[in-house]
């Protein structure tokens, strides 16, 4: 019969994961929930419990093969697109991580190295091993590591040496973070990895943020008619996305002409109702309680921020623009057309809520989120001007 271990109380991070190995890959048991063992990131012990039960153990030995020239040519080209968006974020990274002993990879949805950065040139084996494109550091290779654990859980995590499942991989320290395409698909993933280093768990958030700057970069190459940057009222970030910086916390939403959803950022898909799928698949109508001709008249007041009802009755504050030299709307005869001011804007808003509503303004107003009164005021307004 196991003993029962002792309690871990005093222990280092080092004994507490030692306890865990013993308790969860060995069988042993421990004392009561609460312990070192019991309190172990759920996400690290399910991928030990797939490792042991795919027949591994932790002692086996991991030997990383030698990659074939065109095996990494074959990398390289399928993953151009998430490559070049991923360049200048590398380069900022390495920056960031300068003399930390740490290096970073990316790796595509199946765990294969597909670009490294940060790596020195007189960089110990067991980093020279596994930074290569085209290697497979997926978890059913090499067990768990942040890589297999950022594609199986979709979010950022962290695991320090012990953590690993094989004893051969115990050498590494690791963050990992998945990154998404503009239709909400993992792509891949973005790991910074040291080996024989101090934890350095604060890298988790860099590791998140440069993922998300990656997925931007995916963003930013859809051939978009019409951008949107939104987010709560009263958190709406500065405008700026068209010169290359990422938003921290704001939605971004590619449209077509027609209003098609053409891609969106993970932030987007928290503050919207919006489905992962192929572009194209989602019309900004289903999303949003206001025609799309009045988010493309927004786009000429650009910076300037405009409130946009949900269908759910809840809102939000956007801003929207268009890309390129024809930003401006034109009217028939080819000249700028007259920009809408804020009021007008929301207005017009108004007025179509009520014919969408068949001239019922009960319904309208539930529908804008805004008082009966508010739209009979328009629509008397409305009649005013005309």
């Amino acid at each position: 019969m196991a003993a029962c271990l002792p309690d871990p109380t005093g222990f280092t991070r080092g004994d507490a994961i030692a306890l865990a190995r013993r308790h969860w890959l060995l069988g042993e048991r421990v004392p009561a929930a609460g312990t070192a063992a019991a309190g172990i990131d759920s996400a690290i012990t399910r991928s030990w419990q797939r490792c042991l039960a795919a027949g591994r153990r932790p002692g086996q030995r991991i030997v990383f093969d030698p990659v074939p020239l065109h095996r990494r040519r074959e990398a390289e080209e399928r993953q151009r697109p998430l490559r070049e968006a991923a360049a200048p974020v590398l380069a900022q990274l390495a920056r960031a991580i300068a003399g930390t002993h740490y290096f970073a990879m990316l790796t595509d949805a199946q765990g294969q190295v597909i670009e490294t950065a940060a790596v020195p040139p007189d960089a110990p084996r067991a980093a020279q091993d596994i930074a290569r494109v085209g290697v497979d550091l997926s978890e059913a290779a090499v067990g768990t590591t942040a890589i297999g654990l950022a594609l199986a859980e979709r979010r950022t995590v962290w695991l320090h040496r012990g953590e690993h499942f094989f004893d051969d991989t115990q050498v590494y320290t690791c963050a990992g973070a998945p990154l998404f395409d503009p239709q909400g698909q993992c792509a891949g993933m973005l790991d910074l990895t040291g080996v024989d280093v101090p934890e350095r768990p604060e890298l988790q958030h860099l590791a998140r943020q440069a993922a998300g700057a990656i997925g931007h970069g995916l963003l930013k190459a859809l051939p978009a008619a019409l951008w949107l940057q939104f987010n709560w009222p009263g958190c709406l970030g500065a405008p700026g996305l068209e010169d290359g910086s990422p938003p921290v916390d704001d939605g971004v939403m590619a449209l077509d002409a027609d209003g098609r959803v053409l891609g969106a950022n993970s932030t987007a898909r928290q503050l919207l109702p919006l489905r992962a799928g192929a572009p194209g698949d989602t019309h900004a109508g289903e999303l949003l309680a206001v025609p799309v001709d009045l988010l493309f008249d927004a786009a000429a007041r650009h910076p300037q921020a405009v409130e946009l009802p949900l269908w759910s009755g809840l809102r939000l504050q956007a801003r929207a623009w268009r890309p390129g030299p024809g930003a401006r709307s034109t009217g028939a005869g080819g000249g700028v057309r007259a920009t809408p001011g804020l009021r007008e804007l929301q207005g017009r808003m108004i007025e179509q809520a009520v014919r969408d509503a068949h001239g019922n303004v009960a319904e309208a107003a539930r529908a804008l989120g805004v008082s009966r009164a508010t739209v009979y005021r328009q629509l008397g307004a409305g009649r005013r001007r005309r």
